[in-house]
């Protein structure tokens, strides 16, 4: 899901414009194995975003794309509104690929990519926002197609394209689509075409409650096979306005509201939450991490909400004062600022990544870091966690905000997720092993200023 980047972050913005080479390798007319494979090669690709880049006003997106062993640094790709086929233009105000999120949307064998830039102006419409999805194909990603939004959604201030989550949430198995715009999040059900039809669309709010929704995530929590939502959002009342998650079942009809969990009951504003699924304690359902970093004065805290047959249930809450954590909690460290879940040592288990990117160390201010909570037995645990620090991508430095986005994929396939950390200086990818993520053989990302892909 979709945070803010902190201004110090913004200083690192380099510039790159590569072409995408062409594969001799079609994908079958299948959906496509992998979410995140937009050439169809069977080797997942990694896109980020890249914010006020030099040629690049109003935004860009990276691709780095996928080969035996791992990514191909060599072969990578830079979209923005001004590349041929994309809908739009490149603008100062804009942000595109502030939000980002693939899926075979057409069931061709590509994954496609679907970019949100909630700070698009449409016309004499200010800050409507755009969605586009960028569809795969054997030589890469080509062309747009733009997601029009509904009424509630289309308005001046609308943002629309703020947050962006994929999953077959019917089960029918067509990959579909979550918005947000307006203040709600929006279900567009799949297939989709390139000509821009779409099955249905919903209004996902809650009727009864003064609710703004701001965050998505999406993941299997009961156990039924169809892919659950979770909705960030702020519920208003006479007395004060509550920071909560929101959990909805998916089902065949759609998407049916569930359980809610209250994180802040007098919340005053700030960086939000935001959240991960993943089965932490290897039960068949999914457990949601839900991460605020803005808690305790900005010490930060990441709670996981446990799941079960009938939706999440149950839950604990880790900081850096847990037993067995690196580290101790100090103000504005920002635990959690992102997170992200998937097993990372090949054990079955879902472990979670915890970014704290504006941890101080040495002396050294906001230089960060990131904590790897390794699942087992009973789920994750203080005891089974382990500190990456700046280090392993060079010299000890200030302000490089290590690990303010996160992305646990298995793009080497070897069965074990990769951890992606993003930086205001450089960025990387390390692999994977049978313990902890390690920064041997690490992999260095280009150009990057913006969040991963969910």
């Amino acid at each position: 899901m979709r945070r803010p980047t902190p201004a110090v972050l913004t200083a690192a913005l380099l510039a790159s414009a590569l072409t995408p080479l062409a594969l001799s390798t079609p994908a079958s007319p299948a959906v496509a194995k992998h979410y995140d494979d937009f050439n169809g090669d069977g080797y997942r690709d990694v896109a980020y975003g890249g914010y006020e880049r030099i040629n690049h006003p109003g935004g860009a997106v990276t691709v780095v794309y996928g080969k035996a062993g791992g990514l191909d640094t060599s072969h990578t790709q830079v979209i923005d509104q001004d590349t041929s086929g994309i809908p739009g233009a490149g603008e100062e105000d804009d942000m595109f690929g502030e939000s980002l999120t693939s899926a075979d949307l057409n069931k061709d064998g590509y994954a496609d990519l679907v970019v949100g830039n909630s700070m698009e102006h449409v016309g004499s419409t200010q800050y409507r926002g755009t969605v586009t999805v960028v569809w795969g194909s054997a030589s890469g990603l080509s062309g747009g197609t733009t997601i029009s939004p509904k009424s509630g959604a289309s308005g001046s201030w609308a943002h629309f394209g703020g947050d962006l989550a994929v999953g077959d949430f019917n089960g029918d198995g067509s990959p579909d689509l979550t918005v947000l715009g307006g203040g709600d999040a929006w279900l567009y059900r799949g297939p989709f075409t390139k000509s821009g039809t779409t099955g249905s669309v919903s209004e996902i709010n809650k009727p009864d409650a003064v609710w703004d929704s701001y965050g998505l995530a999406a993941g299997k929590v009961n156990g039924d096979g169809k892919t659950d939502l979770v909705v960030l959002g702020e519920q208003g009342s006479d007395s004060a306005v509550q920071l909560r998650a929101w959990f909805l079942k998916g089902t065949s009809t759609g998407l049916a509201s569930g359980a809610s969990k209250t994180l802040d009951s007098d919340w005053n504003g700030g960086l939000g939450a935001n959240a991960a699924v993943g089965d932490f304690d290897k039960d068949g359902y999914g457990d949601i991490a839900l991460a605020q970093p803005d808690r305790d004065h900005g010490k930060g805290a990441v709670t996981v909400w446990r799941g079960s047959s009938s939706g999440p249930n149950g839950s604990t809450t880790f900081t850096q004062a847990t037993s067995g954590v690196s580290g101790s909690p100090e103000t504005d460290d920002d635990f959690g600022y992102d997170i992200s879940a998937a097993d990372t040592n090949g054990d079955g288990y879902a472990d979670l990544a915890v970014g704290v990117p504006h941890e101080d160390v040495n002396g050294m201010e906001d230089q960060g870091g990131v904590h790897v909570f390794r699942g087992g037995s009973g789920g994750l645990s203080g005891s089974r966690s382990s500190w990456i620090p700046q280090t392993v991508q060079g010299a000890a430095d200030s302000n490089v905000g290590f690990g303010y986005t996160l992305r646990l994929r298995d793009v080497t396939g070897d069965g074990k997720a990769d951890l992606g950390i993003g930086a205001a200086e450089l960025s990387v990818l390390l692999r994977g092993t049978s313990t902890v993520p390690t920064a041997t053989g690490l992999t260095k990302l280009p150009s990057m200023g913006g969040d991963f892909s969910d």
